[in-house]
């Protein structure tokens, strides 16, 4: 028996769906990029100004902005400015360090990542790297606790391989611990596997309710209504709806579950293998909506074919008779 099926047969997610939750979305921001290259300063700006507008808390340098790709300057830039568009405690961003298979844990560069955000007023969403996810399972648990005596509030982060080869998720008893310690507010968990979430939904109601376990299942974006909020990658291609999607099942619409549909179809489409390729999805995406003037990514990034673009663009003209239907 695989261990997905084990733990879908300890209980029944349907028990789990909690009608008319006000979701908490939090949206990994796209960093766009201008024709002849360089950061599209300006449509960055926009889109975080699009995510506030729609009711999303805008998360950026997490993995749709590249945070294992760019360099400290832009790194810095982006906080910058998003403290200006945003305020203080406003936003979150990754806690990035770059490090090598075999690299010990750095508290110390952890240490000044964290400083960085917290310059900006920020919250930090601790990235995970090999130093950290070579320890052994109980030292690792530890190294946050080492975390939150430096950083007062800040989101956990599993991450699976499919999506970084740093990237690891904790065994139970990990996460329980993770959970356990007070600065941290939530944990955002990218296995892609619904069993292992809805069992951390379950240790969180039963050992720390306040705690927020937020979805990075992109491919499983309803998730929500079993109690995860959320931080996407895919919200990012059309924050305006998924802000209109969570009031529907706030107000018990049941419009919901038709958008959802459509979003869903876009983050099949979207995180298909190789899955680093969807920032590349979604720089395609918010250019055919008009939102950015160029769908070029970060250097070393995935690319998806010219093709996709068809796809795409059907998609949006479907994005686009919701936003008419919802007067978003």
């Amino acid at each position: 028996m695989t261990r997905a099926a084990k733990h879908t047969r300890t209980f029944d997610p349907r028990s789990m769906i909690v009608p008319r939750r006000k979701i908490r979305g939090y949206s990994a921001i796209l960093l766009p990029m201008r024709v002849k290259g360089g950061v599209d300063w300006s449509g960055f700006d926009d889109h975080v100004a699009r995510t506030l507008d729609a009711g999303i808390t805008p998360a950026v340098n997490m993995d749709t902005g590249y945070a294992n790709l760019i360099d400290d300057a832009t790194r810095n830039e982006v906080l910058r400015r998003t403290r200006a568009l945003c305020g203080a405690g406003n936003f979150t961003a990754g806690a990035f360090v770059a490090d090598t298979p075999g690299s010990r844990f750095n508290l110390d560069a952890y240490r000044a990542q964290i400083d960085a955000i917290h310059g900006h007023d920020g919250i930090p969403v601790i990235f995970q790297s090999y130093g950290l996810t070579a320890l052994r399972p109980p030292r690792i648990a530890d190294a946050y606790e080492q975390i939150a005596r430096h950083c007062p509030r800040f989101i956990a982060f599993e991450l699976g391989t499919a999506f970084a080869p740093f990237g690891k998720i904790y065994t139970m008893q990990t996460f329980t611990r993770i959970m356990q310690i007070r600065e941290c507010i939530g944990a955002k968990h990218s296995s892609l596997l619904r069993s292992l979430e809805w069992e951390r939904l379950a240790e969180r109601d039963r050992v720390r309710p306040d705690f927020m376990v937020m979805t990075g299942n992109d491919l499983a974006i309803d998730m929500v209504i079993y109690g995860s909020d959320y931080l996407l990658g895919l919200s990012t291609f059309a924050p305006d709806l998924f802000g209109a999607r969570d009031r529907m099942w706030a107000n018990a619409d049941p419009a919901f579950h038709e958008l959802n549909d459509l979003l869903q179809y876009l983050g099949f489409f979207a995180f298909r293998a190789p899955v680093p390729a969807y920032k590349h999805s979604a720089a395609m995406t918010l250019k055919l909506q008009g939102w950015i003037k160029c769908d070029r990514t970060w250097r070393r990034c995935p690319q998806r074919p010219a093709s996709d673009r068809l796809v795409l663009g059907e998609i949006v003209e479907r994005l686009d008779a919701w936003r008419e239907r919802c007067g978003v």
